[in-house]
């Protein structure tokens, strides 16, 4: 079975759903206003690239290559989202030192979507 950016796209917005219901009602009044805020960021951001992948996706299927623009978005997100999720539920703060690296490869992610999409 061959993933495509549109696929993972999906599943990531469906994993932004869920995790945002989990923190809605299974985390409720466990974590505190800082690691509520970093869940929230986290899921606000993958959200936000799980439609950028779906774009993406859907860009890409009239443009061969591009590949390194979804690799971005995806580890974007492991990388930004995942220590956010990992630090609200009690993993060290140390794990914050990761965010920004995710970050990066969301602007590359979008510098290189834009430098590819730009007309000929």
């Amino acid at each position: 079975m061959k993933l495509s950016w549109i696929s993972i796209g999906a599943l990531s917005a469906f994993l932004t759903v869920a995790l945002g219901a989990f923190a809605a009602h299974g985390l409720e009044g466990r974590l505190d206003e800082t690691q509520t805020e970093w869940w929230a960021t986290a899921v606000q951001y993958q959200a936000l690239h799980a439609l950028g992948l779906l774009a993406f996706g859907s860009w890409r299927h009239s443009r061969p290559g591009g590949g390194f623009i979804g690799w971005c978005f995806v580890l974007g997100t492991l990388l930004f989202s995942g220590s956010l999720y990992a630090m609200a539920l009690g993993g060290p703060t140390k794990l914050g030192a990761i965010t920004p690296l995710g970050g990066t490869a969301f602007l590359l992610g979008w510098g290189a979507f834009a430098w590819n999409a730009r007309g000929k």
